[in-house]
């Protein structure tokens, strides 16, 4: 495990949408909610509230929550052009960033998350929790994207799954 890079890992996956839907589906209250998250607030550099259906922009911050997590996230989005990457916060001081390319009718997500600090916590919870989530996530914004069908569970009866 010695040359193994705690610090960043990239997933990618092909989703057969408009790069357009998909970069709303990142940065619009109103769409992260339909295949990430329970709750999505965004805020200008006021802190006021952003609409649910606008785009975010650079500088905006945001509270998270998960379906079935009762401690949500807050962050900040470092760069976003409109239409194909998207840069925030995430745990903590760690950076996403989201590109997206086009390719043969499909949409290509790269996901790239790194700044992740290399203490045993961090390894554990992020290197290598945040890799499981991501996988999910991104799956489940495909099945959504393309199918409409949301494989998150919901029902707080059942115990964590890979699926929440």
């Amino acid at each position: 495990m010695e040359d193994f890079d705690w610090t960043s890992f990239t997933k990618k996956i092909a989703i057969k949408a408009n790069r357009s839907d998909i970069y709303n589906a990142w940065t619009i209250a109103n769409e992260l909610d339909k295949w990430f998250l329970e709750k999505v607030s965004f805020f200008d550099a006021n802190q006021e509230p952003i609409s649910k259906g606008k785009n975010v922009s650079e500088g905006n911050t945001y509270e998270w929550l998960w379906h079935l997590y009762k401690d949500g996230m807050n962050g900040k989005i470092t760069s976003a052009n409109g239409e194909d990457y998207l840069q925030f916060t995430f745990e903590g001081n760690c950076l996403v960033d989201i590109k997206l390319s086009e390719t043969n009718g499909y949409t290509i997500v790269e996901l790239h998350q790194h700044n992740i600090p290399t203490d045993d916590n961090s390894k554990k919870f992020i290197r290598l929790g945040c890799s499981n989530g991501w996988h999910f996530y991104l799956t489940n914004l495909k099945s959504v994207y393309e199918g409409g069908l949301d494989l998150r569970n919901k029902d707080e009866n059942l115990d964590p799954m890979i699926n929440n």
